[in-house]
């Protein structure tokens, strides 16, 4: 039995929790056939997916982790979604995309690795001229984000925010209980107890800090 990808498989599933979210979203997003879509920052690519089956037209998931990118290909497979579902280990600093060759970006977590205003910007490029971009951020700086959005070239089709009530339900709680039950039956693995710790450390952070946590889903659509 592989542990580590057991544990894998079921953190994906605690982060299916989230797509109630993803698909909020999407339901905000102007209706469009067969659209084209890029994932920003897909990890395994749980937001991915769930792109395929809402846009039900062609979706690239990119990240830089190597094996979040593997797991992300054996579930495209396993989903028999090879024509239409794309991984690619890829920085997002070094998306080489033709200009305008998307009608949705889509983001959730991953815009804080290169700036707020700087991905705006340089996503932009790669939409095509009425394609929208949704972003999944921290909530702070709120009033600079939406002036930021307001002078990067897009119109606000709307928000919402995911208090830290939200976050302990759908997130933080079910993965402590994954992370303890593993815990209890991977005592003598140290590459699986170190694992565990570090994805301990997040839930600690929440535990600290709850309201650090909170998010907010901006969808946007460019002029």
């Amino acid at each position: 039995m592989d542990s580590r990808r057991d544990f894998q498989d079921a953190k994906d599933r605690v982060r299916e929790r989230l797509c109630k979210f993803t698909t909020k979203a999407f339901q905000m997003v102007p209706k469009m056939d067969r659209p084209r879509m890029l994932d920003v920052g897909c990890g395994s690519g749980v937001p991915t997916l769930k792109l395929a089956e809402l846009g039900h037209g062609h979706a690239v998931g990119l990240d830089i982790d190597r094996d979040a990118i593997e797991r992300f290909k054996r579930k495209i497979t396993e989903s028999g979604l090879s024509g239409r579902v794309e991984a690619l280990s890829c920085s997002m600093s070094d998306m080489d995309f033709p200009k305008e060759s998307f009608d949705i970006i889509w983001a959730e977590g991953s815009i804080d690795c290169i700036g707020f205003k700087r991905g705006l910007v340089e996503w932009g490029r790669l939409l095509k001229p009425g394609g929208c971009l949704a972003i999944h951020d921290h909530n702070r700086d709120l009033t600079q984000k939406l002036s930021d959005i307001s002078t990067s070239g897009y119109e606000l089709l709307g928000y919402f925010k995911l208090d830290e009530q939200t976050w302990k339900k759908e997130y933080f709680f079910p993965m402590q209980k994954l992370i303890n039950e593993t815990r209890s039956k991977c005592a003598d693995d140290g590459d699986m107890l170190a694992l565990l710790d570090r994805e301990q450390q997040e839930i600690n952070v929440f535990k600290t800090d709850p309201a650090s946590c909170c998010s907010v889903f901006f969808i946007m659509r460019k002029r």
